[in-house]
């Protein structure tokens, strides 16, 4: 496989984006200074937290996640993120094991990435 033809394991996950309330400080949301991630795409959650619509319930599934888990999927807002969805990295990209990462993809019945997945 050439680099070329490296696809990015999480553009056909999405699992962390289903697996976890998202949770941030509300200066994070657009409606405060500085702040980036879509206010109307986030719910109150504390005086001082938001959360993406879809991510506070036992079925999380944020509401930004557009596709199919485990087959094809994306950020609608990948650029405008919050920190929790920053900090999720994905397993063995940077070397070593992302414990969120694993969990989220032994939810939906993923395989582990490994080492290997970064091979091009």
């Amino acid at each position: 496989m050439s680099s070329r033809d490296f696809v990015h394991p999480c553009m056909s996950c999405g699992a962390c984006c289903a697996a976890f309330r998202v949770a941030f400080h509300w200066s994070e949301a657009d409606d405060a200074p500085g702040g980036t991630v879509p206010v109307d795409l986030t719910q109150s959650l504390r005086s001082h937290e938001r959360a993406m619509r879809g991510t506070d319930s036992a079925q999380p599934h944020c509401i930004a996640l557009r596709g199919t888990v485990g087959e094809a999927c994306e950020c609608s807002i990948y650029e405008l993120r919050p920190s929790p969805c920053r900090a999720v990295q994905a397993s063995w990209e940077h070397g070593s094991a992302d414990p969120h990462c694993d969990r989220a993809r032994t939810r939906y019945g993923l395989p582990l990435l490994t080492p290997a997945d970064w091979i091009a």
